[in-house]
């Protein structure tokens, strides 16, 4: 399945001005996932909109199936929202897979909108370490292939995994980020997200 959606993935960017940005994110609780999505408004550098879902899961961890697994709580999250969205940032993968259809990949084909993964750690390729000052990038490559990017955030604090989901290209998936990191490693949106879903969580107990 991963390897015929893959085919749909566009990388160019539709034009439009990036500005109500959407971070995503899951929480677990034993079988229930808590998906949370936060609405980030880009020029007012605060959260403007947030729903969360809760969805019961019988889909394990499986290394490069994570979007089976995500997909039912993020989607039920996101279609509660009321404002609209001009791009997602997905806290995982996107282009940057085995099959080239990670997370971010899935959730931007299914929703029709531009998408980009920013994850933690990089799970295929190779890159160099990119320059110790803020903005410095690196590009993720299997052979000849650009899978995506390694992007410092923070002068001397590790890098984030940038890739293409859909719609977009991956400097504007950089730029996007940057520009949605004014503080901390990860982007405002997803950071807000992994918050909101861990206190949803809590609650759980």
């Amino acid at each position: 399945m991963q390897q015929r959606l893959a085919a749909l993935v566009r990388h160019e960017d539709i034009g439009q001005t990036a500005r109500r940005i959407a971070g995503l994110d899951c929480s677990y609780q034993g079988t229930t996932c808590v998906a949370g999505v936060v609405v980030w408004d880009i020029e007012l550098e605060r959260s403007i909109e947030e729903a969360t879902a809760q969805v019961e899961i019988d889909f394990p961890y499986v290394p490069g199936l994570l979007s089976f697994r995500e997909l039912p709580g993020l989607m039920a999250a996101y279609r509660k929202l009321q404002t609209p969205v001009d791009l997602l940032i997905c806290d995982g993968q996107g282009y940057a897979h085995p099959r080239r259809f990670g997370l971010a990949c899935h959730l931007g084909v299914m929703l029709g909108i531009p998408t980009v993964g920013c994850a933690k750690r990089a799970l295929v390729g190779t890159y160099a370490p990119p320059a110790k000052d803020r903005g410095g990038r690196t590009l993720i490559r299997e052979g000849n292939e650009v899978l995506g990017a390694a992007v410092r955030t923070r002068s001397g604090v590790r890098p984030v995994f940038i890739s293409v989901g859909h719609l977009v290209t991956l400097d504007t998936a950089c730029a996007v980020v940057l520009r949605c990191a004014p503080r901390y490693r990860v982007p405002e949106p997803t950071r807000q997200a992994d918050r909101l879903v861990s206190r949803v969580r809590q609650t759980l107990t």
